[in-house]
């Protein structure tokens, strides 16, 4: 009884801590009655749902160019511009996916209300729409708008902001604490490994040679290390592909948390932040209050994609999501 009581507590905290109130320019309705009578989010909702009914792996897609973009210069779409030394180019955001479908949504817009709707916020919005077609209705909450594109991308940018597969939990409550996130909400967005899929290259020393140990990792489930093995030979050239949560891969769910606590996480952070002392108890609690996660993850969301957005006359709004306006 007290873990269920301590465990209820913590939620509450954690829905306290998630209400997300509205951030500088952004607003949820920014576009209304701004698109020539064109609804701006039913017109992106539209895209990604053709792309969803035929590629279910657009959701953990857009989950991860969402989180990529916001972590480097905030939520621009800077990661969208294409070109030598551009963010593109890093070496985290190689397997990036999912650019056509903004630069499909960025057309359509174009085409009924020209240089009105910011790539940024075909971004968010195009994500949130994802999440909710991989999760259900419950995963639906209100994306603020208003964001302005910027105009600088990095590579060497992306390569110092992004947080490591490998990090430990202390390691990644600073990476987020520097944009603005709590631990709490580091613990909720890497709920995102609800879905998708890593390469064996990034986990093959956890399953072989575990710090030079010549075993596998110990935090792991042996069962798991074996499964895995057998997807990621050692020796093998070909660097598969390996489904991030093994029991509901292709849904937005929080059996991410239960699988970590049995210590099932494919990535180490994602173990990390299981057995580490200041964000076991989140975990636990989000594995146990499953009816809590969709609020709690879009209120997580939301806060994620306000990080240093441009807004008013600040950045432009691209004609071209790949190429700054001149």
């Amino acid at each position: 009884m007290a873990v269920v009581l301590g465990a209820s507590v913590l939620l509450l905290s954690l829905l306290c801590i998630a209400v997300v109130p509205s951030h500088g320019a952004l607003q949820v309705g920014f576009y209304s009655g701004k698109c020539n009578g064109t609804d701006v989010e039913a017109t992106i909702r539209s895209v990604v749902a053709a792309r969803f009914g035929r590629d279910r792996s657009i959701v953990p897609a857009l989950l991860r160019l969402h989180f990529h973009d916001c972590f480097v210069r905030g939520c621009d779409a800077s990661i969208l511009l294409d070109g030598s030394g551009t963010e593109k180019t890093a070496p985290p955001n190689l397997s990036v996916r999912g650019y056509d479908l903004i630069d499909q949504a960025k057309t359509a817009l174009e085409s009924r209300c020209p240089g009105v709707v910011s790539c940024a916020d075909i971004i968010a919005v195009a994500t949130r729409d994802a999440v909710v077609l991989g999760g259900g209705s419950q995963y639906t909450y209100a994306v603020q708008t208003g964001r302005r594109d910027g105009v600088v991308s990095l590579a060497s940018e992306a390569i110092r902001n992004l947080p490591g597969s490998s990090f430990s939990a202390s390691q990644a409550i600073a990476a987020f604490g520097a944009k603005g996130l709590s631990s709490s909400d580091m613990v909720l967005l890497l709920g995102g490994h609800t879905v998708g899929v890593t390469h064996c290259s990034f986990i093959r020393n956890r399953l072989y040679n575990y710090n030079g140990s010549g075993k596998p990792d110990p935090t792991m489930d042996p069962a798991l290390v074996n499964t895995l093995r057998s997807r990621c030979p050692q020796s093998s050239t070909v660097d598969n592909t390996v489904f991030l949560d093994h029991s509901t891969p292709s849904t937005v769910d929080n059996g991410y948390y239960k699988q970590i606590l049995a210590k099932r996480g494919v990535l180490k952070v994602d173990q990390n932040i299981a057995m580490d002392g200041a964000t076991n108890a989140t975990v636990r609690s989000l594995a146990n209050g499953g009816s809590s996660f969709p609020s709690l993850f879009g209120r997580a969301m939301v806060k994620m994609g306000a990080i240093q957005v441009l807004t008013g006359t600040q950045g432009q709004i691209r004609k071209s999501c790949r190429v700054v306006k001149k």
